[in-house]
């Protein structure tokens, strides 16, 4: 199995309500042994929409990614986020 990346680009617009959702997400990412390599920073929007925030965790592979988005933990987090804020999230396979 190969390691795979779960890649979000996110505007937030609650944060009080977005911080709770980033406390648990955190959580979950952890519980599931994924990491973070980019936690918002600086980018550089080269095409598409840009969003404020972009956010990358490497997780063993793509079903474990999968399992701890589909995880109580998660989605208790994810009600805090829906009307938070606005997203794209998608897991990709890595080719290490």
């Amino acid at each position: 199995m190969m390691p795979a990346l779960w890649i979000a680009h996110v505007t937030v617009t609650d944060e009080e309500a977005y911080k709770k959702y980033a406390l648990g997400a955190t959580k979950a990412i952890t519980d599931h042994g994924g990491y973070f390599i980019a936690r918002g920073g600086h980018f550089v929007q080269l095409e598409g929409q840009a969003r404020p925030r972009n956010v990358v965790a490497k997780f063993p592979d793509v079903e474990t990614a999968q399992l701890c988005y589909n995880s109580i933990t998660y989605q208790e987090a994810l009600s805090y986020a829906r009307g938070a804020s606005e997203r794209e999230l998608l897991i990709v396979e890595t080719t290490e």
